[in-house]
């Protein structure tokens, strides 16, 4: 880990791109602004801790989940059963 001193109104450089600036130090609380490009994100910790939850609760799909829409979807026309095709012997 990398630990710098700045005061107000200094940045700091990462990469080519991203600028992060001092903005202002009140107490034990400090401001600052980033500028990066558009495809880079830059989110809060905790912000970014609940947003990694969610991609794994989604991804995570339980199987009565996956079991409920197969049995919704199951005859409903347009849509192949599972006997095969409609209308065919």
């Amino acid at each position: 880990m990398l630990i710098l001193t700045r005061r107000s109104g200094e940045n700091i450089i990462v990469g080519d791109d991203i600028v992060i600036s001092v903005i202002e130090v009140r107490g034990d609380a400090v401001r600052i602004g980033i500028t990066a490009p558009r495809s880079v994100s830059v989110h809060r910790e905790e912000v970014y801790r609940e947003l990694q939850i969610a991609n794994q609760k989604a991804a995570s799909t339980p199987d009565e989940a996956i079991d409920d829409i197969l049995q919704q979807t199951k005859g409903k026309p347009g849509k192949p059963s599972a006997e095969g095709p409609a209308g065919r012997e």
